[in-house]
């Protein structure tokens, strides 16, 4: 052996045997830092007197220390990592664990090794709660001794990278042009030789390449042909990032699950309960039943039960179909398709609740008073088996005296009492007055290749109005219960109107001689009373859209404030788990809080609510933001070949740049340019709602009545362009005094008149 001699490195310990102990990551760190000038991975190995069978540790010691970011350097070469700093931009891969989430710097020197893994903590009621697939910015710390190294705590979500532009190709000689999908997108050149297998015509994602102001692309991606079947849903598919497939792990998640049986449930198979669904629904997660309550405390009370499609049955925490789930949100319904949030393999089969087959179900059981008022309710876990599967056309029918042979058999035992016990429960809900806002529902009907073939505008009937009342009992009974077991929740929450949106309704009401009550305490009676004199109005659904506008966006949140258009203190959604993952949250919350068996939630997952409801929200927003994309796209098709075609719609909008023009028969929105509207010069009079001209005094207000020429349709970018054809109201006062005149600006073409 080698004498020391006083020169030599600072030693941790004497060599021992083949059983030396492996150092700690601590030791190995610190005998680095005390040794800077280290560099030969056998001096490190010397150091701490590793052999024989200690070797193979301790190098799986170092790699795995390598792979966490905790030292630098290849094979033979060992140094300290330079680390992360205590704050950095962090990347959750999409199939990150949920409830053990991991996450790797985006920015990292590759030299030093692999990206080291950095552990998402969440506190209790984490304002910020990011998920698998975000993009963060984190307070980063380095825990020495534990594994992974790093520790990080989520300060911001950032907005993920903007997708590839998304367009149309249109081939030009020696290259393409791209029509961009976005209203306000640029165009863009396309070198032939960036155009890959791209042909005329092709929906497309390019990248930009090169600099300058010359926009120029390169196509990444073929998307498909835009006039195709289902083109158009997938162009605000691609164009808002949402998910639309599947991974491998979660289809065959969903297809290797098993149909429950009756372990550990109730057998409510003998309860005939039926679900009312529109004629093309194709899941079923609530059914309902009512009987007269045979208490004699309770005459003429009834007994509701609603039972829901168990999903936590099926979905359990930390699988992949709980992370695409959740990623998600909601399914995402288009005219031409269903973007659902679980596979159909559970959607459409094993957790829709199709008549004569054993499903599993989360029920309620409420006892309402004559009066409507719940007076008591409990939650089970069953196994159920639905008596028919009835459209609400076909329910309505049967209750007004036209039977088929399905609804024949159940309308005494079965239909009348649901009917009965909704009048109780629609007694309450007057009492209540929540926000009575009816406002018409268009829906689009496509012909066998995708387009447009009729937009209609379906029959509000009392079956619809009954299972709406039965699902908001249902949802109220949740949230009550989860608060008298004092566990945490994601509410279904909505604020009261913001004091400037109140007064900018007010300001409108006015000018139709309508006035809204200045009370602190406003409430849903008081928008009711107006809503109840729009009747005798020229324009009735515009009071209607105008109180709609002034409202809060409901949202999720593990706090709760209410929600204000229902007038209830608590409410949480819990009869859609099919289609919404707020709904499945409550369901494991009273899986959990009941001792209903597996499937509960987590506390790792009530830790995280508050971020939880954001992400939801968020999910929610821009469902309906592609649910509307896709509407505006298709109407826009459709009205392409009617360009010169005259229209009669009102006026739904107003800017200094024009007016918006919503039309009659299709619910189609437009635009009219203020260039277009004559010679005089129209200003904005918000008070009014209006453009009124300068000089004439000539007024177009929101909520007139007017006829339009369509002029332009954009139908990849969905938009429509129109020429006013109506006069508008001169008011008495003319042109109005110290108005400026802009004679230099004035627009040069004068509005075409009607014939």
């Amino acid at each position: 052996m080698r004498s020391r001699k006083s020169g030599d490195r600072k030693q941790p310990g004497e060599p021992g045997n083949d059983a030396a102990k492996i150092p700690s990551r601590a030791e190995v760190l610190k005998f680095l830092a005390d040794n800077p000038d280290l560099s030969a991975k056998r001096e490190l190995i010397r150091a701490f007197g590793i052999k024989g069978a200690a070797r193979r540790p301790f190098n799986d010691l170092l790699r795995e220390m390598r792979d966490e970011g905790l030292i630098a350097g290849g094979r033979r070469r060992v140094r300290p990592s330079a680390g992360l700093p205590s704050v950095a931009v962090l990347e959750i891969p999409p199939d990150a664990d949920p409830e053990a989430m991991l996450a790797y710097p985006l920015k990292w020197d590759t030299e030093a090794g692999p990206r080291p893994p950095v552990e998402i903590v969440t506190p209790h009621r984490a304002r910020v709660v990011p998920g698998p697939g975000d993009r963060v910015l984190a307070r980063i710390e380095r825990r020495d001794g534990e594994t992974p190294a790093y520790g990080a705590r989520a300060m911001k979500i950032l907005d993920r990278p903007r997708r590839a532009m998304i367009g149309i190709v249109h081939q030009t000689k020696g290259g393409a042009r791209l029509e961009p999908v976005e209203r306000k997108g640029r165009e863009a050149t396309i070198r032939a030789g960036d155009l890959g297998d791209a042909k005329d015509g092709d929906l497309v994602e390019v990248e930009p390449i090169g600099e300058g102001r010359a926009a120029a692309a390169r196509v990444t991606s073929v998307v498909g042909n835009p006039l195709s079947e289902k083109a158009i849903s997938l162009i605000a598919l691609t164009n808002l990032d949402i998910p639309h497939t599947f991974s491998g792990a979660a289809l065959a998640e969903a297809e290797a699950a098993e149909p429950a049986g009756a372990k550990d449930r109730e057998d409510w198979r003998d309860v005939p309960l039926v679900t009312i669904d529109p004629e093309d629904a194709k899941d079923h997660d609530d059914a309902v039943h009512a009987a007269p309550d045979p208490d004699p405390a309770n005459p003429g009370g009834f007994v509701i039960t609603v039972a829901i499609a168990d999903v936590a049955f099926y979905v359990l925490p930390g699988t992949a179909l709980d992370r695409e789930a959740y990623e998600r949100g909601n399914s995402v319904y288009f005219p031409d398709r269903v973007v659902p949030m679980l596979p159909e393999r559970l959607s459409t089969d094993l957790c829709s609740l199709r008549p004569g087959e054993n499903r599993p179900a989360l029920a309620v059981r409420m006892v309402v008073g004559p009066d409507g008022e719940r007076r008591g309710h409990s939650f089970h876990r069953v196994l159920m088996r639905s008596a028919a599967r009835l459209t609400y056309t076909q329910a309505q029918a049967a209750i007004d005296g036209n039977p088929d042979e399905v609804t024949g058999p159940l309308l005494e035992a079965v239909l009348k009492p649901l009917w009965a016990a909704h009048g109780a429960l629609r007694t309450a809900r007057e009492k209540r007055q929540p926000l009575d806002l009816d406002l018409p529902e268009r829906r689009i009907r496509l012909d066998r290749y995708g387009l447009v073939a009729d937009v209609v505008v379906p029959e509000r009937l009392a079956a619809h109005r009954l299972i709406e009342e039965m699902m908001i009992a249902a949802n109220v009974s949740a949230a009550e219960t989860l608060e008298a077991y004092d566990t945490p929740l994601l509410y279904r929450v909505h604020d009261a109107p913001s004091m400037q949106k109140l007064e900018d309704l007010r300001t409108a009401l006015k000018t139709m001689q309508l006035s809204l009550v200045k009370d602190r305490a406003l409430r849903p009676l008081h928008f009711n009373r107006i809503l109840a004199r729009a009747g005798d109005h020229p324009s009735p659904e515009l009071i209607h859209e105008l109180i709609l506008r002034a409202q809060a966006q409901a949202e999720y949140a593990d706090d709760n404030y209410g929600h204000f258009g229902l007038n209830l203190r608590r409410y949480a959604h819990f009869t859609s788990p099919i289609r919404r993952y707020a709904d499945l949250v409550v369901h494991r919350a009273l899986i959990r809080a009941l001792g209903l068996g597996p499937g509960g939630l987590s506390e790792a997952t009530e830790n995280k609510l508050a971020g939880i409801g954001q992400h939801l929200s968020m999910a929610e927003r821009r469902a309906m933001a592609a649910e509307r994309e896709t509407e505006d796209r298709l109407l826009a098709l459709y009205l392409a070949d009617k360009v010169g075609e005259r229209f009669t719609g009102r006026i739904s909008g107003v800017t200094r740049a024009g007016l918006f023009v919503s039309l009659d028969t299709t619910g189609a929105d437009g635009f009219v340019p203020a260039a277009s509207l004559g010679r005089d010069w129209f200003r904005l009079v918000e008070a009014e709602l209006a453009l009124v001209g300068d000089e004439t005094g000539e007024r177009f207000r929101v909520g007139d009545r007017v006829e339009v020429r369509l002029i332009e349709a954009a139908p990849m970018a969905g938009a429509l362009r129109f020429e006013l054809l109506s006069e508008g109201e001169v008011t008495a006062a003319g042109r109005r005094r110290g108005a400026p005149r802009r004679g230099a600006r004035r627009q040069r073409r004068g509005r075409k008149r009607s014939a």
